[in-house]
């Protein structure tokens, strides 16, 4: 059954080049371990203020998106990046959703 994770980050006014930066790094690493394409959002009009990015994947299942962000949360590169977001980025909330039969 696919899985569609989201990912919500407040990133600090003035730091969205910085998070450009790192995304790049992050999709290199997260490439390498076989996460799927992801879109990117910015919110413009609604309950979000516009320092708020969205980031959607769609994964073939729950197994795989376990089975990939263990593999990647032991992979050094991809930890130290973790670090450096959170110079550019004030809070991250993650939500997993699965289709309704």
């Amino acid at each position: 059954m696919i899985t569609v994770e989201r990912m919500t980050q407040k990133v600090y006014p003035g730091k969205w080049a910085d998070l450009e930066a790192i995304d790049k790094k992050f999709d290199k690493v997260e490439a390498k371990a076989g996460f799927p394409p992801k879109k990117r959002y910015q919110c413009v009009i609604g309950s979000l203020d516009q320092n708020v990015l969205i980031i959607e994947r769609q994964w073939p299942s729950m197994a795989a998106m376990e089975a990939t962000y263990e593999k990647v949360m032991a992979d050094p590169e991809w930890q130290a990046l973790g670090q450096e977001v959170l110079a550019v980025v004030a809070s991250s909330q993650i939500e997993v959703f699965t289709p309704l039969p």
